[in-house]
């Protein structure tokens, strides 16, 4: 009776005084919440489909990714040919299963060499801060005030195609977001009590930043970096349509676009297939990173 009595004051207080919450394992939470959502499952499963058809082309894929056939010109889809061949007599389903290796390439390299940059650069400007915060800030303004993709016309204009200089040209428009999203991640980090004590203790700079600053700066790049995927491959299937990314006879999905404009009237799927494709995948990453979004939200760490 009397250990009765106590749990039921224990309850009572509890629920005056207001209990934590109860704390789950890290993993267990970013799981409920990134699954929660089926457009985040779907999302992850078109992002896997297509990264398997990027690392298994050869396998997958019913014909060579060049593969001419003038005698099947242009046929509509079949048995043989399940979304018909272009002008030249090419399949247009190995075409498009070759595509995505071009597209997840130049789309992780991109968002890797612009973030690698991006967070560098606002890494210093916001630890240092004073002049150097003044004058890489002010250059990330001036950076800012172009499109990405304009900024990627002019510097793929510049350096030429190819997928390493589509890949310079597209991490360029990158740079400015990524270098002010760690900037202001930095100026808040290290206002921390735990910064203040290893600076008081005599820890260098560079030991504190790869110890308590870059870690804390990690969970909104790593959404950065998902949601911009999305339109980095946008921003390539834009430069091989206008015929400044990746030279033929190689696969890319824009200029696929651009030569099945001409056949819309007799071979729609020329156009639509590998434009579809783009769009589920640029739908795939954004979904992703939205999902991400919500899991590393700081304000449900330590609860489920």
């Amino acid at each position: 009776m009397g250990l009765r009595k106590s749990t039921v004051t224990g309850q009572a207080a509890s629920a005056i005084f207001g209990e934590a919450a109860p704390t789950y394992s890290e993993w267990r939470r970013f799981r409920r919440v990134f699954f929660g959502r089926k457009v985040v499952i779907f999302g992850t499963l078109v992002i896997l489909l297509f990264v398997v058809f990027a690392l298994f082309a050869p396998l997958i894929a019913p014909y060579e990714s060049n593969e001419q056939n003038l005698r099947a010109v242009t046929e509509r889809p079949s048995w043989d040919h399940p979304l018909g061949t272009d002008q030249l007599g090419r399949d247009t389903l190995t075409r498009i299963i070759y595509g995505s290796r071009i597209s997840l390439l130049i789309g992780v390299g991109a968002v890797a060499l612009g973030s690698i940059v991006g967070m560098l650069l606002g890494l210093i400007a916001g630890f240092f801060g004073g002049w150097l915060n003044q004058i890489i800030m002010r250059i990330m303004d001036a950076l800012m005030a172009f499109p990405m993709i304009l900024l990627a016309l002019l510097v793929a204009g510049v350096l030429g195609s190819g997928i390493l200089n589509v890949i310079i040209a597209l991490s360029v428009g990158l740079v400015p977001g990524s270098a002010r999203l760690v900037c202001g991640q930095v100026l808040s980090v290290k206002e921390n009590d735990y910064i203040l004590l290893s600076r008081s203790t005599g820890t260098k700079s560079w030991r504190i930043m790869l110890s308590h600053v870059i870690p804390n700066c990690m969970p909104p790049l790593i959404v950065f970096i998902t949601m911009t995927l999305g339109g980095v491959v946008l921003g390539e299937a834009a430069l091989s349509y206008l015929g400044i990314g990746i030279t033929p006879p190689t696969a890319t999905w824009g200029a696929m676009v651009n030569d099945g404009q001409n056949y819309l009237l007799t071979n729609p799927e020329l156009a639509f297939a590998p434009g579809i494709a783009l769009m589920l995948l640029v739908f795939a990453f954004n979904m992703v990173g939205d999902g991400l979004r919500d899991a590393l939200d700081p304000r449900l760490r330590g609860v489920l």
